[in-house]
């Protein structure tokens, strides 16, 4: 028997007191009447979803375990429906997900530009224009986003697939690697630099991310097309804070994670020795540039910008393309694929999350949740600056909530623009639809499961979860501040109020 204990002391993976204090966390919110609104099922879903956050936060387990966790607590519990068949059916159903193979196959392609060495010599390559200080080579990231964005309507594709194999390569070249325990020498920084980056990108053109399209929708409709947001509209308003926000980015996350290597002064030299000694680009670097071109005209829609709608193809068949051709000419093996465990763990647990916040809006639990903000607001008697407030902070910051920028606006963002169109004056409601677009965007910043980039980035393993959410937050807060003081002014020299 003390055998036995021993070594379930010694085995078993989780923490007692953070698992102790998640499952009173649980068992609080089960023992909590239900609602009015939801039923029993839905408020236990909902408490579900909780608990799992609240474990991942309190490192209870691994994220990938946690997940599977809440997938068999769902399937057994049978809260998103009325058998075991369809409860799992329901819990295994975001692994059909194509957002989902777009993030695990985009690391799969990563491992191309590491493994043929044409990561390393574009690194190498932005060591030599920016490589002085760790923050110039931080800002070269960010431009690269810049000039991205308007071409690529996959926010996931472009910072996870296309800019996070140059950064890890960058990374690399200083021997900063979470395999070794060096992360922090610059690593760190430039993953969050890359993540961070994405975002603002995002927030600055409608072709920079999947979802933008539907926010300009619910513009026109909570206006009764009133206002309505055009390509050029959405550029120009959002040129100036979002330039501003691309400017401070570097540097604040320069200060909340700081580089352990700062000043690289001889970096530009080693970057340029280091291309000398790789030469001239060998058969299986043009063969991975080549796929990298490919996907790149791909995925911002260049042959149905020439030829028409017909010729559009989805983001995860673009993705697919890219894999299958790298496998096919033997740039990687399949072997490569089957040991990258990084994509794998991330099926795993952003497959989860995924899940639960579809199934929280399938059940009716996030439209419960606007309907209650709404009459609480028209009820409370409060100012419209304040309610117009209480609109921006409870949209964004509920993205605590979800798994998909997609899913969230699809749930939340119409009756939060319907709500403060009817509570503000006319002639500031299109300042509140602006301002309600880029935190659309904006919301992205706050966790590792935020948007399809995030889990790319924090899979790569450079940043810990405490720090991700750290400054997460804190970039939320900055940029809101941004384009609400910056964008506010640009608004009103562009006569929108």
């Amino acid at each position: 028997m003390l055998n036995m204990l021993r070594y379930f002391r010694e085995a078993v993976p989780f923490k007692f007191w953070p698992a102790t204090i998640t499952t009173l966390v649980l068992f609080a919110l089960l023992l909590v009447p239900t609602p009015e609104g939801l039923t029993p099922k839905s408020w236990a879903l909902l408490a579900i979803f909780i608990t799992t956050i609240v474990a991942i936060i309190l490192k209870v387990m691994v994220i990938g375990v946690m997940s599977m966790m809440a997938i068999m607590i769902i399937s057994l519990s049978q809260v998103t429906a009325d058998s075991s068949k369809a409860a799992i059916a329901d819990a295994l159903s975001s692994f059909s997900s194509p957002l989902i193979w777009l993030i695990v196959v985009s690391i799969l392609i990563s491992r191309g530009l590491k493994k043929t060495g044409l990561g390393a010599r574009i690194g190498y390559i932005f060591i030599s224009l920016l490589g002085k200080r760790t923050i110039g080579i931080g800002y070269g990231l960010a431009v690269c986003e810049l000039l991205l964005a308007p071409f690529t309507p996959s926010n996931t594709a472009r910072g996870g697939g296309i800019v996070h194999p140059i950064m890890r390569s960058i990374a690399n070249a200083f021997d900063s690697d979470p395999e070794k325990g060096t992360q922090g020498k610059i690593g760190t920084y430039l993953a969050l630099v890359n993540y961070h980056a994405n975002p603002i990108t995002s927030a600055m053109f409608i072709t920079a991310t999947a979802p933008n399209p539907l926010v300009v929708d619910f513009v026109a409709k909570a206006t009764n097309n009133d206002f309505h947001l055009s390509w050029g509209t959405w550029a120009l308003c959002m040129l100036l804070p979002g330039l501003v926000a691309i400017l401070l980015m570097p540097i604040i996350i320069y200060f909340l994670a700081p580089p352990e290597i700062k000043h690289t002064p001889n970096a530009v030299t080693f970057a340029k020795d280091e291309l000398r000694k790789l030469g001239k680009l060998r058969p299986p670097e043009i063969v991975m540039m080549s796929v990298f071109i490919l996907l790149l005209v791909l995925w911002a829609d260049v042959p149905a910008m020439l030829f028409g709608p017909a010729f559009k193809i989805d983001a995860t068949v673009v993705a697919l393309l890219g894999l299958f051709l790298l496998l096919l000419t033997g740039t990687i093996t399949w072997d490569d694929v089957l040991s990258e465990k990084s994509a794998w763990d991330t099926l795993i647990w952003f497959g989860a999350l995924v899940m639960m916040a579809g199934q929280l809006n399938k059940h009716g639990v996030i439209s419960w949740f606007s309907e209650g903000l709404r009459s609480g607001i028209v009820s409370s008697g409060m100012s419209w600056e304040m309610a117009a407030s209480v609109l921006v902070l409870i949209f964004l910051f509920s993205h605590y909530f979800f798994a998909s920028t997609t899913a969230h606006i699809s749930a939340m963002m119409l009756a939060f623009l319907t709500v403060g169109v009817s509570l503000i004056p006319p002639e500031y409601v299109n300042v509140f639809m602006l301002i309600m677009a880029a935190s659309s965007c904006i919301m992205m910043t706050l966790t590792h499961y935020a948007t399809g980039t995030s889990p790319i980035i924090f899979g790569s393993g450079y940043v810990t979860m405490g720090k991700w959410w750290q400054v997460g937050f804190v970039m939320a807060v900055c940029e809101l501040i941004i384009f609400a003081v910056v964008g506010g002014i640009w608004w009103k020299v562009l006569g929108y109020w």
